[in-house]
């Protein structure tokens, strides 16, 4: 089953754009773990974005040590999974080191960029 950890964005899409952040994922991955850093809750509480953190509640939260995007960097190593995010920086990382990034395409549906494992 494949990991996918999710970026404060990506709980945030589903209200800017209209996705439904579940069947998108399970069109492109199947039926995945998804994850929360716990430091994405924290950003969600920060912002006052109650309508993402009702959604992140449906998923596992796991602690993490770092903040922001770091946080989720450490959220996926040693993992094999991916990570879903608009953040251009935060993709740029993840390419670099070489874990797969969904992100929204065209604001209507999730695509893949990488190999997921």
């Amino acid at each position: 089953m494949t990991k996918v950890i999710l970026d404060t964005n990506a709980l945030i899409m589903p209200f800017q754009f209209n996705i439904n952040l579940d069947l998108e994922l399970e069109r492109i991955l199947g039926n995945p773990e998804v994850l929360v850093p716990s430091s994405v809750v924290d950003e969600l509480r920060r912002l006052g974005r109650k309508d993402a953190l009702d959604l992140a509640s449906k998923y596992e939260v796991i602690q993490v040590n770092r903040q922001g995007d770091m946080g989720v960097m450490e959220a996926v190593e040693g993992s094999g999974g991916v990570v879903v995010t608009n953040d251009k920086v935060l993709k740029d990382r993840l390419r670099a080191k070489g874990v797969p990034v969904v992100y929204l395409r065209s604001r209507s549906h999730l695509e893949v960029i990488g190999e997921i494992l």
